[in-house]
């Protein structure tokens, strides 16, 4: 009896994350290109944004207003295909999935080594959201000032 679910292809990966890498793939030709005009890491933000469903949309709105407002020397771009926000050196810090990029139940906020958050042995780097509330604005807010602190 094989193991693989449904949408998994005989490589191991789904549709959904064979799209992510292709998206990747794409990132990085544009931004290594020579001479070539690099994507504006912004306006391909601001796309996939607008791409999202309505719900994983007002997410990821509140979420870039919140992470641009508290850490305005990130630079907005996209990462395997999800918003994405870089420090000076290019490494990604904090990034949102949408629900829908993987057909999860939640969307997600989650943190790449760059950020600081070390607290002793073990520590969160991803957070479920499934609702913009004051008080999760509140956290977002506090993780991403940790994490660029």
């Amino acid at each position: 009896m094989s193991t693989k679910s449904a949408g998994t292809r005989p490589d191991g990966f789904t549709a959904e994350e064979r799209a992510a890498m292709k998206e990747r793939a794409a990132e990085l030709r544009a931004e290594g290109r020579k001479g070539a005009k690099k994507a504006d890491g912004l306006e391909a933000l601001l796309e996939r944004i607008a791409q999202m469903a309505p719900d994983d949309r007002a997410l990821a709105e509140r979420v870039h207003v919140a992470i641009t407002a508290t850490a305005p020397g990130l630079t907005p771009k996209t990462w395997y295909g999800m918003p994405a926000y870089a420090n000076a050196d290019g490494k990604i810090v904090v990034f949102f999935q949408d629900a829908g990029k993987f057909g999860y139940r939640y969307s997600t906020l989650g943190f790449q080594d760059a950020a600081h958050l070390d607290d002793g042995d073990v520590w969160p780097v991803a957070y479920a959201l499934q609702q913009w509330t004051p008080a999760v604005e509140k956290q977002v807010v506090e993780l991403v000032r940790a994490a660029t602190s």
